[in-house]
């Protein structure tokens, strides 16, 4: 259930060598930083559409749009054909694939993103591994450390199971799609083609081909209409 090959294609990514030996896919979060050292080769073969910030230790293919007002601190290799959108904050160890939009006022760090995934609209992601064709809808936030002391935990075999990791966001798998303001907490695992209802608070495991509906109740009242 957590193993990388129930959640993830890895042809659909340039970097599926991270994967490698793994037996929690969450264990590539820790691998960022040396594996993008190692293979790091910067260059900037993108086009830039006003002024943008590009470290020195980054990488982005051919076809790719920056934006202006784009701040890209890297290290980070970004893909081919992708675009990075007004104001996009990408910091240190992130890996973005081919063919993904980074929207407007996003923040990414520590994070592998495969191609065609949609991070559009004013979204956080930390210390997270978003699968292919992966959608957040607008304002979707992946929080990645708990409010209490401790590494994160998910559940296995009915019992809290230590990642090993402080910093720890989310995983969802190829197609998942996740409504506008939606929260996913700490240690939160999304199999293939799930759908999340917006405005949810998510934690936990979800297997594939599931849907999470919000049925918060909506109250209807008559308007009072003051007449002085």
């Amino acid at each position: 259930m957590y193993a990388p090959r129930d959640l993830f294609d890895l042809a659909q990514t340039e970097h599926a060598a991270l994967f490698d030996g793994c037996t929690y896919a969450w264990e590539v979060l820790s691998r960022l930083k040396d594996y993008i050292a190692t293979h790091l080769r910067p260059e900037l073969r993108n086009r830039c559409e006003g002024r943008a910030y590009i470290g020195d230790q980054v990488f982005i293919g051919a076809g790719t749009v920056v934006e202006d007002g784009v701040m890209i601190k890297g290290p980070a290799i970004i893909g081919s054909n992708c675009e990075i959108r007004h104001n996009a904050y990408i910091r240190e160890h992130v890996i973005i694939g081919n063919n993904c939009v980074i929207g407007n006022s996003c923040e990414l760090k520590n994070s592998l993103v495969f191609n065609h995934a949609q991070i559009p609209h004013f979204n956080y992601v930390g210390d997270s591994i978003l699968g292919y064709k992966a959608h957040l809808g607008a304002g979707v936030k992946i929080s990645n450390v708990k409010l209490v002391p401790g590494n994160v935990t998910v559940e296995l075999d009915g019992v809290p199971f230590d990642t090993g990791l402080r910093k720890f966001g989310a995983l969802l798998g190829d197609h998942t799609d996740i409504g506008c303001n939606t929260v996913l907490n700490p240690g939160t695992v999304l199999g293939p083609r799930t759908v999340v209802y917006p405005n949810t608070n998510w934690r936990g495991y979800l297997p594939g081909d599931m849907l999470v509906k919000n049925k918060a109740a909506i109250e209807v009242v008559a308007r009072r209409i003051r007449t002085t």
